[in-house]
């Protein structure tokens, strides 16, 4: 079927705006459902004019969330955050926005939904923000069955929050600290995979309510890819483990630069599942990180 009216929350982020232009290259008239609608513009230089429009929509706000649905033949969440401010908690944003964004899209007649969860998805973690996945994605599920779930690890490319910031660390700081002894593995995933990996759902009748765990071809200890970072600005620096438990007691303190809710993701592996559908399934090669990270870093 062809989805030609599609509204992507959460359009103007990072990877947002990466499947708005995606979408738009395929002909569909994407709305770019955000909360800052006038900060979204520049997303329409990349398009006929007319084909993207920004739209303001809160996920916790329904009515706006049902005006921004209104008429689409497809809807693709992509909000959330790593860091909880005020009333935008992790549950309140991973889970009772997106029942709010499934809930309409069924009423609305939507025929597929495409959420963004996060790999490691898990009831039972120990920390809120993988426990606030795992609960946005039961609360989807049983509001549109056959929604699909797409979980990337940590997704790379220009203008993204981890390399960059690894990047500005090395430069200014003569010694980098490890996220203990920099042995949690992880397997980045470009920006552009995981936006063509929506597109191909969205193509596929099968992917409905299926689940596909997203990451890159390499599996990279995280000291392996702060290397990799120092490698490519031209910098030597020397790194030290750092305990978790010093990492929890500076994530408590005012001017923090992290919480401790990232620690306690640093904590495990973030990894591709053995028997997941991933994206080979949908026919995506994934792109290595050593492709991308020239394009932006150095």
């Amino acid at each position: 079927m062809n989805y030609s009216r599609i509204t992507v929350f959460g359009g103007s982020g990072f990877l947002g705006r990466q499947i708005v232009w995606r979408l738009a290259e395929d002909g569909a008239h994407v709305r770019a459902a955000v909360r800052h609608p006038e900060r979204a513009s520049f997303l329409t230089k990349e398009s006929k004019a007319g084909q993207i429009t920004p739209v303001y929509a809160d996920v916790w706000d329904e009515a706006t969330v049902a005006r921004a649905v209104n008429g689409a033949d497809a809807v693709i969440n992509t909000v959330g955050h790593y860091v909880e401010q005020g009333k935008s908690t992790f549950e309140a944003i991973h889970g009772q926005g997106a029942m709010h964004v499934a809930k309409a899209s069924r009423a609305a007649g939507v025929h597929r939904l495409v959420h963004i969860s996060g790999l490691g998805a898990d009831p039972a973690s120990d920390s809120p923000y993988v426990r606030a996945r795992s609960i946005g994605e039961r609360l989807v599920k049983d509001a549109f069955p056959g929604a699909t779930f797409l979980r990337p690890s940590v997704i790379f490319g220009p203008e993204d929050a981890f390399f960059n910031r690894l990047a500005a660390l090395a430069r200014g700081m003569p010694v980098l600290p490890l996220f203990g002894r920099g042995e949690t593995m992880l397997q980045p995933v470009y920006v552009g995979d995981v936006a063509e990996a929506i597109a191909r759902a969205l193509a596929t009748p099968a992917a409905e309510g299926m689940v596909y765990e997203l990451g890159g071809p390499h599996v990279y200890s995280y000291k392996a890819l702060v290397q990799l970072v120092l490698m490519q600005i031209g910098r030597k620096r020397l790194l030290f483990p750092f305990p978790f438990f010093a990492w929890e007691v500076l994530a408590g303190l005012p001017n923090r630069l992290l919480s401790r809710d990232q620690v306690r993701l640093m904590k495990k592996d973030n990894v591709v599942g053995a028997q997941a559908l991933t994206l080979f399934t949908l026919g995506i090669e994934p792109t290595p990180v050593e492709a991308i990270l020239p394009t932006y870093l150095g």
